[in-house]
Parts: C-alpha cells; structure tokens; sequence
C-alpha cells in the first residue's frame, strides 16, 4: 500500500474512534495491509474502548512485535493483562517498560503523534500494582520507594498514599495510556492528502457584476452600471435578452446557482432542446426554457439604472422595538445595554404671526411654523407601558426638550440646516420662509451622549431611509456603532444623526470602545 493511502486509513480511523465509532475505526485500521506498531497499538486501544480485553491483548502482542523497544507498548499490554487476572505476565510488561526507559525519567511520545508522556515512577507504580495482586507486599514497597526516587520533587503524596494502602495490605489501581489517546499521523501529511491545483484557476479580479465568475472569450469593452450584457457579437440567439424566470429552479450540479421566482435573467442562446444559456447575478448557467417569459419594460427600466443595494440583498425585515431580557438586578435598563429604545417624532403646526424680517410682503399674514421634535425615551426592558405611561413619558420628555433641546432650521434648498443659537440666527431663520412655511428642528441635545462607540464600520453600499428611526448614509462613509439590534439591523451614528440600518450595507473596519 502506498503510503499516502496509509495515512489516508490512518486518518480516517483516528476521526471515527474520536467520534465514539469503534466499528468504523476498526475496520479502517484493518484496511491498512501490514500495519505498523502504532497502527496495531491503536487496534488495541479502541478495542479497550470498546470493552473487549482479549481482542485489545492480541492487538498489543503484535505492538510489541512489530517494535520490541516500545516502551509505551509494554506499559498497556501490562494493563490488559492485569485486567484479564495474568499476574506474572503483566508484572513482566513493566519490567521491560522500565527497561524500555533507558534511565529516563520520561518518554515524550508527541514527535510519534501520541499525546501522552510515559514517566518511569508511573511504571513502577503498575509495577507495584502486579506485586500486591500476587501478594509479593514487601517488594510493592520496595518499588514504591524506588518510584519516590523517580517522582518530580514536591509531588509524591500519590506515592506517599499507596505506600499506606500496601502498608495496610490493599491493592493498587494500575495507570493506563488515557482513554481517547491514538498514535495520529503528521498534521503535514493529512494536510497533503487531498490533490493542489497549483496552476490554479482563473477568475474575476475587478467586475461591476455582483459575483461575477463568468469566464469567457470575449474581447474587452466597456462596463456599464447594471447586470452582465455580453456584446452583440457575442449572442448567437435573436431571442437573446432579459427573461424573468416564471418558478423557482435549482440545478442538480450547484447549489450556489439557484434561481429564485420572478428573478431576472440575461439569455445568451435558446437551444432547440428546450434549455437556455443564460447569466445571472453574473455567473453563466443553463435553464429550461419553459420557465422564461420575456421582461417587461418596467423589469429592463430597473436593470438599466443599476443596483442600488448590496448584490442580490434588500434590507432585511426590521425590528420596531430592541427587545432584551430583563437585568437580573431589576433595575431600569439604561440607553447603552439592557433598555429598549424608541424614537418617535410628532409634527406641531401652528399660526404665528411674522414679526421679523422682510420675509413677507404682508407683516399681518400669518405663517405655518412646522415643529419637528425628536426625542429618546427609555422604557424598562421586558415591560410595554400602558398607552396612558407613553403619553406621561412623551408630555415629560418633550416638556423637557423644549426647554434645553438644539434648535435648527432648514434652508429653502432643503439641504442643509442652520442652528438658531441666538437672536441673530433668529433672524436669519425668518429670511428663510417659502410660501409662508418653515421648519424648525428640536434635537434632544442629550439623548446619545455618553453612548460608548462598540467598533467602526465603512458603508459600503449608500443606504436611503427607509423609515423615520432609519440612518442614512452615503458609501464610503465611517459609522459609529452603538448597539446591535439583532443580526440584521445595526443602532449607529454618522454625521451627527443617530440611526439604525442594514448590517448588510457595511463592513467592520476597526475594533475598540470609545465615548461620543
């Protein structure tokens, strides 16, 4: 057998006796054609495992005979045979194990793949083990003492307890190899077991396709935002074009393929045999005709203008409230850890009238003033209020905002705002009506300090708000993160606003805690 199948046997041996599997490991070990010493010495250690003696005594007699300097070999053959009442035998095994020793204190079988260090007192202790089951009391403690000489310093009180269990004329418990350890091959030679392609293959460095793999002959053109469109001299077909795939298909030879109902496809060619050529999400594939109808315009209208969001994803289902379990200490939950957060944002409109500026024709019209209040309210985790306590907690909040919140406006662009800190920005502010209209923000000024940053993350993919308590960014911006909502949805800061988004839409750069 050529050695890299030994290994191969060797391996899998090793793998099903760690697993409990002492059937299949034998009979992995017994595919192996003239085994080695350590071969047959695993034999016999799963067949103690196992719980059959004899078959583990015959499988360490040709241990022993393959390496007649095995020291390890003899020192389990001599418990099986203690165990199977051969005295004088096993009382034999340790005398060659200790002579195996060569006056060493130990032998570290690691460099042979058995994890386990044969120390010469532990020999002579199952020595003096043989000796009490033959009665030999006096030469027990002979060894016992010899073994004290042996011992590491400072540890003896092992040896200290059996030279009073002999003393008392008890019989000692033999040591053993422990249970689970085998003789394993090389982690190089298992690592070499499975064939290299060192060539290797070639594939897509940079593509603007979502996991692009397509691998083709055409010559190089300009890429366009949007899914694979080969070149006009690349279509064989006069029906090559966007197709929507009717029901879902996954084919036989890739998982990794599957295509999805109502997906949109690229078709390269419609063979007579009833399958397409086709491209999605940038990998080539064949699928059946039937399930194909042509795309509408509206589905090529989404194509030309590109993917807006990661490849192949949508923002996952979002959470309305951050539920955790209750603190064990009962106390209210705070922002940062075991709280549930809620931000709610309520729009006030009311008839002032326009006592600065010009920014009227008409200093008695009056004007619309849009309040926009946004605020955090903690709640105490586990608990939902009642719709009366929402109300109290929302009058107490926004009481307090108005009195100490931030203060901005929007420009008539709609672009930017502007902070109205005095009566300066106060005037300024009026300059900025549009058809008698104006919004003024009140941002709680406190409702995020103090919040520690859990790491960073880099957008990769621009994120638009899908609902009030979104954040929006643009690619390539650094966002803080706050909290984890769940495994989908991310709390974060970017900008100065306070949000939560897709995970999906970044990834970590950095790791660290930090305060804002």
């Amino acid at each position: 057998m050529a050695y890299r199948e030994l290994v191969r046997h060797w391996h899998q041996g090793v793998l099903a006796a760690d697993g409990g599997d002492w059937e299949a490991a034998l009979e992995s070990f017994a595919g192996i054609p003239e085994p080695p010493a350590r071969i047959c010495f695993n034999v016999g250690c799963v067949q103690l495992l196992a719980g059959r003696p004899g078959e583990a005594l015959r499988a360490f007699d040709k241990t022993v005979a393959k390496d007649n300097s095995l020291a390890v070999g003899y020192f389990q053959r001599g418990f099986v045979r203690l165990q199977l009442e051969m005295y004088e035998e096993a009382l034999s095994d340790y005398h060659m194990a200790f002579s195996h020793l060569r006056q060493n204190p130990f032998i570290d079988y690691k460099q042979l793949g058995l994890r386990h260090i044969l120390y010469a007192w532990e020999v002579l202790y199952s020595t003096a083990a043989a000796q009490c089951r033959l009665q030999q009391w006096q030469e027990a403690r002979v060894t016992l003492d010899k073994a004290v000489v042996w011992r590491p310093e400072g540890r003896t009180a092992i040896l200290d307890l059996a030279r009073q269990r002999v003393q008392d004329r008890l019989f000692l418990e033999p040591m053993q190899v422990p249970l689970g350890e085998f003789f394993r091959p090389r982690k190089k030679e298992v690592e070499q077991l499975d064939s290299k392609d060192f060539l290797g293959k070639p594939k897509v460095i940079s593509s603007i396709i979502p996991n692009d793999e397509y691998i083709g002959f055409e010559p190089l053109r300009p890429q366009k935002q949007g899914f694979y469109e080969p070149s006009v001299d690349a279509l064989r077909d006069s029906e090559s074009g966007y197709y929507r795939v009717v029901s879902h298909y996954n084919p036989e030879d890739s998982e990794k393929l599957a295509v999805k109902a109502s997906s949109l496809v690229f078709v390269l060619t419609r063979g007579a045999d009833g399958w397409a050529t086709a491209i999605h999400d940038g990998q080539k594939l064949r699928i059946p005709s039937s399930l194909l109808e042509p795309a509408s315009k509206m589905d090529k209208w989404k194509i030309s203008n590109g993917i807006p969001l990661p490849p192949a994803q949508v923002p996952p289902s979002r959470l309305h409230v951050k539920q955790k379990p209750e603190s064990p200490e009962g106390e209210d939950a705070s922002a940062n850890d075991a709280g549930a957060q809620m931000d709610f944002k309520c729009h006030i409109s009311q008839q002032i009238p326009l006592t600065h500026g010009e920014a009227s024709s008409s200093p008695d019209r009056p004007v619309v003033l849009r309040a926009c209040c946004e605020c955090t309210v903690v709640v105490r985790a586990g608990e939902v209020p009642s719709l009366p306590d929402l109300r109290a907690l929302l009058r107490e909040r926004f009481g307090q905002q108005a009195e100490r919140g931030k203060l901005s406006y929007r420009h008539s662009d709609g672009k930017e705002l502007g902070a109205v800190s005095g009566e300066e920005d106060l005037g300024k502010m009026w300059q900025q009506l549009t058809d008698g209209r104006l919004t003024l923000c009140c941002q709680d000024s406190d409702s995020h300090s103090g919040r520690p940053v859990l790491y960073q993350m880099l957008a990769q993919h621009s994120y638009l708000a899908q609902g009030p308590g979104d954040l929006e960014f643009s690619k390539g911006d650094v966002l803080d993160i706050l909290s984890e909502v769940n495994d989908d949805w991310l709390e974060g800061r970017c900008g100065g606003k306070t949000g939560i988004f897709p995970k999906c839409f970044a990834t970590q750069t950095s790791c660290g805690a930090a305060f804002l």
